[in-house]
């Protein structure tokens, strides 16, 4: 009991710490909890509406009305698929793509290689869709594009291919754009968790007469699994919402049969038609998946890996 009490005297009150966290919690409160009041809109025929605080109160409620709309439009189907065949697509391509690239990484043993790579794959990830997607753009572009010369030059191609005007090169294009700009930052949690493997393991597999390969099969990736399981488990809840900055970006009339997700469809509704109502039914809709996706992959990945996020 006195080892409690003067454990407990001698702990101080840590105030730049209790600040810092303070600062976390306002922002949650102000840009996460209470934007969640707006859900209400949702309920209510608020389309078309300019003053969005006084329609709150006098617009009356539809139900759920602006769901079954959104179930019933025309164009439901076609953004669904593409929403949802472009995001596993995504995932199954982009997702192990930071993993091998961190595995990979982490066995170079000259520090300055390193450090270059690193450099050089975390500069696109600051550089915004806009400017990265006008790149891409120029790449593919059937007018002296470095891609069609480059197939030309040999021989794969005999006339310039309009990558980004035929659908179904969309997806690939997107993924793969993805891929670069996101690849060395997306590994660096990988890199993080690597880190706090106990260097004791490998020093003992070394003794033992593993080699490299070995040692990144039994020790690195078991070492890592947990964040590899909470990292998926959050990009399967993510499978409705698309990298909307890039989408729009590469979108043009000519590939939209491909293109069209939901983040741009209920942008372009949004704006185009102010149907305030639709589109946030469209969001809570999208919320409500994510949280099932969420919820069931996160039981799945509890009762068969014995690994979740809760």
């Amino acid at each position: 009991m006195k080892n409690f009490m003067n454990k407990t005297s001698s702990t101080k009150f840590n105030f730049p710490v209790f600040f810092m966290a303070m600062l976390g919690v306002v922002f949650l409160v102000i840009f996460n909890y209470l934007p969640m009041f707006g859900i209400i809109i949702a309920f209510k025929d608020m389309d078309g509406v300019i003053n969005i605080t006084k329609a709150l109160v006098t617009k009356p409620f539809v139900g759920f009305q602006n769901f079954i709309d959104f179930l019933n439009d025309k164009y439901f189907r076609d953004v669904m698929i593409n929403t949802i065949g472009l995001n596993v697509f995504q995932l199954v391509l982009s997702f192990p793509a930071p993993i091998i690239f961190a595995l990979l990484l982490n066995e170079v043993r000259h520090l300055g290689f390193k450090k270059t790579v690193q450099t050089i794959t975390y500069f696109p990830y600051f550089v915004s869709w806009v400017v990265f997607g006008g790149i891409v753009i120029s790449m593919l572009s059937s007018d002296n594009g470095i891609i069609n010369v480059v197939l030309q030059k040999l021989g794969l191609i005999k006339e310039p291919i309009s990558f980004l005007a035929n659908p179904n090169y969309f997806w690939s294009i997107a993924t793969v754009s993805g891929i670069i700009k996101g690849l060395g930052w997306g590994a660096v949690i990988y890199l993080a968790a690597i880190a706090g493997i106990d260097v004791e393991q490998y020093e003992a597999a070394i003794i033992d007469g593993a080699n490299r390969f070995q040692r990144m099969l039994y020790i690195t990736l078991p070492g890592i699994l947990s964040t590899i399981v909470i990292l998926l488990l959050l990009s399967i809840s993510n499978l409705l919402n698309s990298s909307f900055d890039q989408i729009y970006v590469l979108q043009n009339q000519l590939n939209l049969d491909r293109s069209e997700v939901i983040d741009t469809y209920v942008y372009k509704i949004g704006i185009s038609e102010m149907r305030y109502s639709f589109t946030t039914a469209v969001g809570v809709f999208k919320s409500f998946i994510a949280f099932l996706l969420l919820w069931g992959s996160n039981t799945l990945s509890k009762k068969y890996l014995n690994r979740g996020i809760y």
